[in-house]
């Protein structure tokens, strides 16, 4: 059974008060029942908690596919670790259009996601959060309104300015243990969408300066803070920005496409950090 923290009040942005669904979402059409938050502590009590956030235009089927394939790929012990999967409202009916505007959305999102672990995760052994593009914003915002102290955070394929460490995200950088980054220089992504878009974004909600890259391109810029450490793949097979987090389409097993990398090794590289260990891929 995967639990999931639900963020979503409609798919067009809208964020509510978070909760929480459980059940068996490898079906093709997912049937979760909702989790009297209550009963979140005692899920939670002594074990090292891991909540991983999806990216930018990413459906609630598609986000809950996705992250419970991720949970399955990550091979979380039950007996000393809980998953959540955190769904959270990045998508919209054109997405090149809306994504300016989503930087809020998910970091309203994220400041609503730390106040449900201050609420309700304060018993675990261990907190640490994960997230894939633009759900950065999201577990980034989560840190730095979290009152409890982060293990880890890992963030793969970043749609963050890649300075936010140092700038934008400074306290959130201070409230963690560790942060492990996973870019691509081959993420066209990144490369050509998220300049324009992030420009756009700055001049709705100057948050950073312009014409920063993007973290999940050129990795966290230099000097690193003593407590990051920041892998970058190599250029072949070229992983693009879809190759981090399983499948969003639902099969089950998860494929890979044919001609595309291996996802399974971005995910050993967040099992690795997630339990303190060195990453043996990039």
């Amino acid at each position: 059974m995967t639990y999931f923290i639900n963020l979503r009040a409609g798919p067009f942005g809208a964020v509510c008060s978070p909760y929480v669904l459980s059940g068996d979402a490898l079906t093709a059409d997912p049937q979760l029942t909702a989790v009297q938050s209550t009963t979140v502590p005692y899920l939670t009590k002594g074990k090292n908690v891991l909540l991983a956030a999806h990216g930018f235009n990413v459906s609630y089927v598609q986000g809950v596919w996705s992250l419970q394939h991720l949970e399955t790929a990550l091979a979380i012990d039950p007996d000393k670790e809980v998953f959540f999967g955190v769904l959270w409202p990045g998508d919209w009916v054109v997405p090149a259009v809306n994504y300016p505007f989503e930087d809020g959305v998910a970091s309203h999102a994220g400041k609503l996601l730390g106040g449900f672990c201050n609420s309700y995760l304060t018993g675990a052994n261990s907190l640490s959060m994960l997230s894939h593009s633009l759900g950065a914003r999201v577990i980034l915002d989560a840190i730095k309104a979290s009152q409890q102290r982060i293990r880890l955070a890992c963030i793969t394929a970043g749609a963050v300015n890649n300075d936010c460490l140092r700038e934008e995200y400074a306290q959130a950088a201070a409230n963690c243990d560790a942060f492990r980054t996973l870019s691509s220089r081959q993420d066209l992504v990144l490369e050509l969408a998220y300049p324009p878009g992030d420009l756009l974004a700055d001049a709705l909600d100057p948050d950073h300066p312009p014409f920063e890259p993007a973290l999940g391109r050129c990795g966290p810029a230099k000097p690193l803070p003593a407590n990051v450490m920041a892998r970058e793949i190599a250029p072949s097979p070229p992983y693009n920005h879809g190759n981090y987090f399983p499948p969003e389409a639902w099969t089950d097993p998860p494929l890979i496409p044919a001609g595309q990398p291996d996802w399974r090794n971005a995910v050993s590289f967040m099992a690795a950090a997630f339990r303190g260990a060195t990453p043996a891929w990039p």
